[in-house]
């Protein structure tokens, strides 16, 4: 009796990605990864299970409910996926300090997972792509992150976006100058963090609904959307509640952020104040980043901060830290809705392709792609027995550039053909010159 079939489907928010899909990703990857070795940062990998006692208690109620559990059978450890790749940083960096050098300049990029919707530019499984200073206490670490991003975004082809530019002490700050403290602060937090969807108006709604009086409601909004320089703004805070703490340190670490950021050469274009911005996870303690592309239809493409207590969770003593993380997978989104990629990264990696005339001439076939190997041409050999008509087909569906012909008096005489598929373009040369000859004609 047969088997019943297995409906082959995937759980809800997880996907594969094909070939085709993975070389763009790949790309992505590389210009990204070659950022972060361009500013001095190192890779780090860490598993994809934490124990759940790691994971809890640092990113915000909110945000917990989107922890995967991760039990086995008899397993006697409470593990969970992780949530995200800085949390894991911030154990590592207390678990290893013998091994770690402070400011350790790190980053990773690996999956995570969120039972989050699922929707355009937001799964369940997907990757982050992080970069952290540890041991960091001045706002020239906040600005080198800054520069990460804008030279990652810049390099992958985007121009118009903004790097948009805040800092928690100074929410904290507002929120007192308010009157607004306790429970009711981190009520607030939420309320303003929902501008980008339902404007001044659904915020100041909000606020009421909260139980805010309107006069401490026009308070807080005439602050949180002041208009003019980014210097100018901050000489208005200065005025208005320079006195308070937090918005005197919040303020000095600002105009500090801003200086770092003007004399990085950094183009002005592309960072901003805007204060409206909170980012959700609840360690961050100072500078907050988030980045948006515009015309794009979504949401931010990169967030992060400072955040100076979070290892000082698993070590004790407190290490002043910032990072970000990319919002890759929505990057990737907007590349192809951007045609961001080059025109010469096709769906395939191979550029040639070895062609096999018969089964008598399939091992100087196999010779032939290991000498086009050997030269550095990235070579498949077609490995089914098709009429060759099928096998000039099977490369020009695949994308690769390049076909190489050799029948048995090219084997005789020691030639090869090689046959550009996109115009038709075709030579005859010796075999020892092959490798060179595919690199000129993948090249026109």
């Amino acid at each position: 009796m047969a088997k019943p079939k297995i409906e082959p489907r995937l759980p809800k928010g997880m996907r594969d990605t094909l070939p085709p899909q993975m070389i763009r990703r790949e790309y992505v990857f590389s210009i990204v990864r070659e950022v972060f070795h361009l500013y001095g940062f190192e890779p780090l990998q860490t598993p994809v299970l934490e124990l759940r006692e790691t994971l809890m208690g640092k990113y915000g109620e909110d945000a917990e409910k989107l922890i995967f559990n991760a039990q086995h059978p008899g397993g006697k450890e409470e593990l969970a996926l992780r949530y995200d790749l800085t949390v894991p940083l911030a154990r590592v960096v207390a678990q290893y300090p013998n091994e770690i050098v402070l400011p350790f300049k790190r980053y990773q990029i690996s999956p995570v997972w969120r039972a989050e919707r699922p929707q355009k530019g937001r799964y369940r499984e997907f990757y982050q792509c992080d970069a952290d200073i540890a041991g960091a206490p001045n706002m020239s670490a906040d600005a080198e992150i800054v520069g990460v991003v804008i030279t990652t975004l810049r390099r992958l082809g985007f121009a118009n976006f903004t790097v948009k530019l805040n800092n928690r002490k100074l929410l904290t700050a507002i929120g007192q100058y308010a009157g607004v403290d306790g429970e009711p602060l981190s009520q607030l937090y939420r309320s303003i963090d929902k501008y980008d969807k339902v404007g001044a108006d659904g915020v100041r709604a909000e606020l009421a609904e909260r139980g805010l009086p309107a006069d401490v409601s026009e308070k807080i909004m005439a602050l949180i959307l002041l208009e003019g320089s980014d210097e100018e703004k901050l000489d208005v805070l200065t005025r208005t509640m320079g006195h308070l703490p937090a918005a005197e340190a919040a303020i000095t670490e600002l105009r500090e952020l801003l200086g770092y950021l003007d004399a990085s050469g950094l183009p002005r274009q592309h960072y901003a104040f805007d204060f409206t911005m909170v980012r959700g996870l609840g360690y961050y303690t100072g500078p907050i980043f988030e980045a948006v592309a515009h015309d794009a239809g979504m949401g931010s493409i990169m967030g992060g901060g400072r955040y100076d207590e979070l290892i000082g969770l698993f070590k004790g003593e407190n290490i002043p830290t910032v990072g970000m993380a990319f919002g890759i997978e929505r990057i990737i989104d907007l590349m192809e809705t951007f045609n961001l990629y080059p025109p010469e990264l096709g769906g395939t990696n191979t550029q040639v392709l070895v062609t096999v005339f018969s089964p008598e001439t399939r091992r100087a076939a196999s010779a032939l792609a290991a000498e086009l190997r050997a030269g550095g041409v990235r070579t498949e050999l077609y490995v089914q027995d098709r009429k060759l008509g099928a096998q000039i087909g099977y490369a020009d569906k695949k994308g690769i550039a390049l076909v190489a012909l050799m029948g048995e008096d090219e084997i005789a005489s020691g030639m090869v053909k090689l046959k550009r598929l996109s115009d038709g373009h075709e030579v005859t040369v010796a075999r020892g010159d092959a490798a060179d000859v595919a690199r000129g004609l993948l090249k026109r």
